[in-house]
């Protein structure tokens, strides 16, 4: 089983964690890891670009001349897709790109994003993370004790808003819960820095 130093708020080594083998001490599984981030920016994406069709476009209530005897070719409206002005044909619409891996991948993949960055050494358990109010310079102060001077993702046991508001004007930072973890976030940032209670709520969902 891997095993990491526990620090505490002060950066001070306060002892070891045992991680657990099956959550982070797998082979990382590249193709997988790749499919659940493809997944998620997919997500993201908004999917609102419209055109409009030929029913939809103003104009073109008559036939602009009669079908047969002028020698041109015959047209029903001045708003089909050959004129300037007309309708697009097969263009984008409103539509959500969004779509779902099985539950295996899934767990697969935040599973192979955790262990790399046990195999990277980019991962730092802490042994509590909590302020009085919301302080920014007070988390700056946690992330200087750390010597975290890149992006960091930070994850707590349960939604914690003091944390949440002392890091949301640090550029780099990040924190969620560990019910929020996703694969994107974690392969996003350098170094991943994660709270004891987080680990357990981690491993009881994942092991």
């Amino acid at each position: 089983m891997p095993k990491v130093a526990l620090y505490n708020q002060n950066g001070q080594n306060v002892g070891e964690i045992e991680l657990n083998d099956a959550v982070f001490g797998i082979e990382p599984n590249k193709h997988v890891l790749f499919e659940a981030v493809v997944m998620q920016r997919a997500a993201m994406r908004q999917g609102t670009s419209k055109v409009k069709n030929r029913s939809e476009v103003s104009g073109g209530g008559r036939k602009p001349w009669r079908q047969k005897g002028t020698g041109r070719a015959r047209q029903g409206s001045i708003r089909s897709p050959q004129w300037r002005g007309g309708g697009t044909v097969f263009g984008p619409v409103p539509r959500s790109y969004s779509y779902k891996l099985p539950k295996k991948v899934r767990r697969l993949a935040i599973k192979s994003a955790l262990s790399s960055k046990v195999q990277e050494n980019n991962i730092l358990v802490l042994e509590a993370l909590a302020f009085d109010a919301p302080k920014t310079k007070e988390m700056v102060a946690v992330l200087k004790n750390l010597s975290l001077d890149r992006k960091a993702l930070i994850v707590t046991g349960d939604v914690n808003e003091t944390v949440a508001l002392s890091a949301r004007n640090i550029p780099g930072v990040t924190v969620v819960s560990a019910n929020g973890l996703s694969v994107l976030d974690v392969l996003n940032h350098d170094k991943l820095v994660l709270t004891k209670d987080a680990v357990e709520k981690v491993e009881e969902v994942l092991a």
